[in-house]
């Protein structure tokens, strides 16, 4: 089919998803009309089909409820960003709080809340603190609409309109509990007068900006996240994801920090308490879930009583801390300050439940040396912690056992009573311990608790934080901006005796290719005077600096000089294709002998590699596979800066195929340190066995085109792209990727030969 045909076929089929959505949308504004086909290209990319039909029938709703265009305008321009963050299932929510504000007198309330939807979105970050955001609006709308000095009429609420202004401006300053603080003095101090409560809501009475600082307090979890990701990776070796609950000051029961299979959980604000910083609390927290995740192995539940559980928890707890503070014993302080000291003493056995006072004891005994009680059974448990702590990590099951010891010792008949002594007994660092225990009963008929993630391997743990990329949709001839997520790591490490191997097989083609190499090298020579680290000392310079010393001057340091090569200035990046295909097999040789695409792949970069450092260019190799456009993994074997050498041969003999191939953001990853350099040609070699493709992407073409246009990016950026295809396919799709700039190698068995010959006639 010919290319007119395809784009008259691709826009007929758009043209008729228009139609139909128009219709769905059923809304007769003009001026929804003159916007409507960008606002569902933005949705189409966002949301899923379902989810666009949610989109269309939220908006009707909107353009039928009697309140103008405004609305239904707003709707469509907001509602994409907003499901991007929050997720398309959170539309019924918003819309229960549309319907809401519709059906009272605060309709022109309805366009301010859309408005600010997305800010409020992207600062809240998750479903839960929106939930309490919606509810926070519906109280404020519910207690300042009414009547005013017993005149009994309903009217709308002067401040909600002025609230759902401001509300980024608020949440960049307030958690939620803080924000609920500062609108119920507003709504105390000002349901009676319309105009100072307009002012309140608005930020412009004194009061207003008075309370906004007093409920500034602590620190919030959005400021700091990247920060906290950036602490667990590098000292835990952690990449969970950071998620925020709502810390409200009404809660009788603070929730505690926890992980789940989603991420870790922190509260959204921390204030600073007992000399320790917000920030500092939240990176012991953190500390001690990566503990948990790192040594904690979870129990059956059943085999215990709650009491016993109760112990084991505190004594698990006091053991991450150990295992922490052997790791970074300078936390010891913050622990310390963090951690209540109970009082000895201070519960009354007969009339108190003393275990939770008796167990806080212990752990505060257990992490201060200098702790400064007296009771004799608690001593021998802080010895017999000791012992066992000696012999290394122990385990959480040794620790149950030693829990149970301490309750069966220490067990009183008045442990039993309802009232339970709590003074100096919560250790708000430490989460609430439900990943430590699993639930036989639950086996049967329902869902087991999910298994807390482990960490992964130390390959996987040590990507930096991602980078996302546009992805270019060929149907609608626009990028899906920050589409994919591309993690970059550096490559494991292997056995550096198997590429010297290879190199050794190939030591004749190493010999001819030397020949070559000998007339590509740059023959012209520049010295470079003046240099105070050098190559060569520069002999006139040094003499004459060795005069001046002696003659009581300052001598000039710049005593060396160098050399650089004239007429040969490039620099090179080999970008591998790393995806599972490259295990495949293949007959070699004329004994029939097999050798994988992987196997060939490594012998042909060892000697690209060990050519290219022949001829001193600038020379970088990377590797990347992805497991959908979440998860692109962007390897680096041998950075610019690095010669050939043992680390880059482990980093080879080391590379595993495996996932798929979603080339458009590698190579636009690649192009970012490519342009960096300052060279007057940059090249990159993609070398590849297949078609751009993903688990997650069903259309064979959307990939292949999103390929075709990175490769357009880096022409405009002066980056010259060429591909080596091991594909015998490859010219049913290569060609519409790269143009005439590829080579497809038929023989694969050839490859260590062909690679380094196609750089040295690329680059003569």
């Amino acid at each position: 089919m010919s290319t007119e045909a395809v784009a008259s076929r691709s826009d007929a089929a758009w043209a008729e998803r228009l139609r139909v959505c128009r219709e769905r949308l059923d809304c007769r504004f003009p001026q929804v009309s003159d916007v409507f086909e960008a606002c569902l290209v933005k949705a189409e990319h966002v949301l899923s089909v379902e989810g666009v039909d949610a989109y269309l029938d939220c908006a009707r709703f909107l353009g039928r409820m009697g309140r103008g265009v405004e609305p239904v305008l707003v709707f469509l321009a907001e509602w994409p960003a907003v499901a991007a963050i929050l997720g398309e299932d959170a539309l019924p929510i918003i819309a229960r709080t549309v319907q809401v504000l519709s059906k009272s007198p605060n309709g022109k309330a309805i366009a301010p809340f859309l408005q600010t939807l997305a800010p409020v979105a992207r600062r809240l970050a998750a479903r839960e603190p929106m939930q309490h955001y919606l509810d926070l609006t519906l109280e404020l709308m519910e207690r300042t609409s009414g009547s005013i000095h017993g005149i009994h009429k309903t009217f709308a609420s002067p401040g909600l309109p002025e609230f759902f202004t401001h509300a980024p401006t608020l949440l960049n300053a307030l958690s939620i509990a803080g924000l609920r603080n500062w609108v119920d003095y507003g709504i105390r101090n000002y349901h009676t007068h319309p105009e100072r409560q307009r002012a309140y809501f608005a930020l412009q009475s004194a009061d207003s900006r008075a309370v906004l600082q007093r409920e500034r307090h602590g620190t919030l979890l959005v400021d700091q996240e990247r920060r906290l990701d950036l602490y667990l990776r590098a000292l835990w070796h952690d990449s969970a994801p950071l998620l925020p609950y709502a810390t409200d000051v009404e809660q009788v029961a603070k929730p505690a920090p926890y992980f789940d299979s989603c991420g870790i959980r922190l509260p959204d604000v921390l204030d600073d308490a007992r000399g320790v910083s917000g920030q500092q609390r939240y990176q012991i927290a953190l500390a001690h879930i990566a503990g948990h995740r790192r040594w904690s192995s979870p129990l059956v539940a059943d085999n215990f009583s709650p009491m016993q559980r109760l112990a084991i928890e505190f004594l698990e707890d006091s053991r991450i801390d150990t295992l922490i503070l052997r790791q970074y014993p300078g936390l010891r302080r913050t622990f310390l300050a963090l951690h209540p000291k109970p009082v000895e003493g201070a519960c009354d056995p007969a009339t108190q439940s003393s275990l939770r006072h008796r167990l806080a004891m212990l752990s505060r005994a257990l992490l201060d040396p200098e702790h400064g009680y007296h009771d004799a059974v608690l001593l021998d448990f802080v010895g017999r912690f000791a012992r066992t702590m000696a012999s290394g990590e122990a385990s959480s099951e040794e620790i149950a056992q030693l829990a149970l010891s301490y309750v069966a010792r220490t067990r009183r008949q008045s442990d039993q009573l309802a009232t339970v002594f709590f003074a100096d007994t919560e250790v708000d660092y430490r989460d609430d311990n439900r990943h430590l225990w699993r639930f036989h009963e639950r086996s049967d008929d329902e869902e087991m608790f999910d298994e807390p993630p482990r960490p992964a391997a130390s390959a996987e743990l040590e990507r930096l934080p991602p980078r996302h990329y546009p992805e270019w949709d060929y149907h609608s001839q626009s990028y899906r901006p920050d589409w994919v997520s591309l993690y970059e790591s550096l490559h494991p490490s292997g056995d550096t005796a198997a590429i010297d191997r290879l190199l050794e097989k190939h030591s004749a083609l190493a010999r001819r290719l030397q020949r070559l190499l000998d007339l590509l090298r740059p023959q012209e020579r520049v010295r470079i005077r003046y240099q105070e680290d050098g190559s060569e000392l520069d002999l006139d310079i040094a003499i004459r600096s060795l005069i001046d010393f002696r003659g009581g001057a300052t001598p000039d340091p710049r005593i060396n000089l160098s050399h650089r090569s004239n007429g040969r200035n490039i620099a090179v990046l080999l970008l591998l294709d790393l995806s599972k295909s490259l295990a495949d097999r293949v007959e070699v040789g004329a004994t029939g002998g097999e050798q994988s695409i992987l196997e060939l792949s490594q012998e042909a970069v060892s000697l690209l590699a060990w050519s290219i450092e022949q001829l001193g260019d600038p020379f970088a190799i990377a590797g990347f596979h992805s497991d959908t456009r979440h998860d692109v993994r962007y390897l680096h074997l041998k950075g610019f800066g690095e010669h050939w050498g043992e680390l880059v041969k482990s980093r080879l003999a080391a590379m595993q195929a495996g996932y798929s191939t979603r080339m458009g953001a590698a190579m636009r990853h690649a192009a970012h340190y490519l342009a960096a350099r300052k060279a007057e040609k940059k090249l990159l070699l993609i070398l590849t066995d297949g078609q751009p493709a993903d688990v997650d992407v069903h259309d064979e073409r959307l990939l292949v085109e999103d390929a075709r246009q990175s490769v357009s990016e880096l022409d405009q950026q002066g980056i010259f792209t060429y591909c080596i295809s091991l594909d015998r396919k490859a010219d049913e799709y290569v060609s519409d990727i790269f143009g005439r700039r590829y080579t497809v190698i038929d023989r694969i068995e050839r490859l260590p030969e062909r690679l380094p010959e196609l750089f040295m006639a690329l680059t003569r």
